[in-house]
């Protein structure tokens, strides 16, 4: 084996080697997820072609080549040719090869993923605290709930004519509504039912349901990585959680002049969730072309009950959350107007499930 290569294949540094000519010629496996690329579309291709907006970017690569001279950028930023934007600290090398030729080795290193880090924990605490309340409030709520509708069966057998018991009825029939409700808020108390399942089948399965839904009104890009491995997963509960995410990004998609939303997947090595860090997990983004979120709810959406829908209980994001936080992934969410992309995060690794 060798030595060198694996452990570049086991760092989080991103590592991308360069010849001569600024072509990639290698690049380790933490490289491909900050620039959420694959090496079999990356070697062979120009640095130009790695990022948007290249300009500064290959200033540098050139000032170093040109210098023969080791090259440090602090808080770049990168513009990924996915849209996303990345700040990273580049360090760059000029080396030789085999051959005596000249080429570069780029070292990359994001410095907001401690931040992200740091960001997710927060956010994790804080569903945390709330999934408590609602335990608590849940419990204060269907005791009472349990005598008003058992007090509503009993008034209905005592009650003298039938016209009466409508409203004993009614009382009944809203009683099971909150119960309902309550239950929801509680998200998923099933144990997962782990498998390995093909991601692919799951969506292919929830686009033919939101086309029917939409009476065919919405298009739903396609962009799968058909290389990915299976995912271990409880299917059905995987189901409900992106079923809920489609839903709300075909509910912004219909207030554009053209429906359309956009699946896409890739595997993403060397990735953090909370504290932990993964060697492989399966990306999965859910983009619409609606209006966008507006910017006093971003920081309140995978909160029960929050919502920008008159008509909306607010639930279906927070149960899509939970469910993807039992399974050991991350469910995270960026929107502008004219693009909101929901990403969901999945180990690939049947261990990180709780």
């Amino acid at each position: 084996m060798d030595h060198s290569i694996d452990i570049l294949e086991n760092i989080s540094t991103g590592i991308i080697g360069l010849d001569g000519r600024l072509t990639v010629v290698s690049i380790n496996s933490a490289a491909q997820a900050l620039l959420e690329v694959s090496m079999s579309r990356t070697i062979g291709v120009h640095a130009d072609q790695l990022v948007l907006h290249p300009d500064e970017w290959l200033q540098d690569l050139k000032q170093a080549l040109l210098n023969n001279a080791p090259l440090t950028q602090r808080g770049m930023t990168l513009n990924l040719l996915s849209g996303h934007e990345i700040h990273v600290d580049l360090t760059v090398n000029p080396v030789l090869d085999k051959q005596g030729e000249m080429g570069l080795l780029v070292e990359i290193q994001a410095i907001d993923r401690l931040l992200k880090i740091s960001r997710e924990e927060s956010i994790q605490h804080a569903q945390e605290t709330t999934k408590t309340v609602i335990r608590s409030l849940a419990h204060e709520i269907k005791n009472p709930l349990a005598g008003v509708r058992g007090a509503a069966q009993l008034l209905a057998r005592e009650l003298p004519g039938d016209h009466l018991g409508e409203y004993t009825q009614i009382i009944i029939k809203e009683a099971d509504r909150l119960r309902d409700l309550v239950d929801r808020l509680l998200g998923p108390r099933q144990e997962l039912s782990m498998a390995p399942l093909n991601i692919h089948e799951v969506l292919e399965h929830l686009r033919k349901l939101i086309r029917a839904e939409s009476d065919n009104k919405v298009e739903i890009l396609r962009d799968y990585d058909p290389s990915l491995p299976d995912t271990p997963g409880d299917k059905a509960q995987l189901i409900q959680a992106v079923l809920n995410i489609m839903r709300n990004a075909l509910q912004a998609a219909t207030q554009a002049e053209d429906c359309v939303l956009t699946l896409r997947t890739r595997s993403q090595r060397q990735f953090t969730i909370g504290a932990t860090r993964h060697r492989l997990v399966c990306r999965v983004d859910i983009s619409d072309n609606g209006p966008g979120i507006p910017e006093n709810l971003m920081h309140a959406i995978f909160v029960p009950m929050v919502t920008g829908k008159a008509e909306g209980t607010g639930l279906g994001l927070a149960i899509s959350q939970s469910i993807i936080n039992h399974h050991g992934g991350l469910l995270e969410c960026s929107s502008r107007p004219g693009k909101t992309t929901f990403t969901i995060f999945l180990p690939m690794e049947t261990k990180d499930a709780q």
